[in-house]
């Protein structure tokens, strides 16, 4: 298929396919014309490339997925090298989410003594906005 095809079939564009080549990610075939052509092998390679940027990682992470597909493996997740990826990505989030802890801790404390002091000054501030049921815990 042509680049025009593989790019509908996976719903991205042909820059970011160019891009994906220049970056060594996907290796395309040269027609006796010059143009691009891909195999379905490469429809799984960009469709794995994009899974995993959704999940929110880089064209770098990409890499072993893709090198484990290129193997012959029927998943990139096959290969020792992705799934230390998936360890790593998942040691960054769990981090990400302990900072947002102690921010949504912080927010909430101050919230409490703005609420508090409002309560003890005895007039109601139209500005400020009680908690709402979610942020009770």
């Amino acid at each position: 298929m042509l680049i025009g095809e593989l790019a509908r079939r996976t719903g991205t564009t042909t820059r970011a396919l160019r891009f994906y080549e220049a970056q060594g990610l996907l290796r395309a075939q040269r027609s006796a014309n010059g143009y691009r052509e891909y195999d379905e092998d490469d429809l799984r390679l960009v469709t794995e490339i994009q899974a995993l940027q959704t999940v929110g990682f880089t064209l770098d992470d990409t890499r072993p997925f893709v090198a484990c597909l290129r193997a012959g493996h029927e998943s990139g997740d096959s290969c020792v090298d992705s799934i230390e990826v998936y360890r790593r990505k998942l040691a960054e989030v769990d981090a990400f989410l302990g900072r947002l802890g102690a921010v949504r801790a912080e927010l909430h404390g101050k919230l409490a003594e703005a609420l508090t002091r409002q309560d003890e000054s005895g007039h109601a501030d139209p500005c400020v906005v009680a908690p709402s049921p979610s942020e009770e815990h």
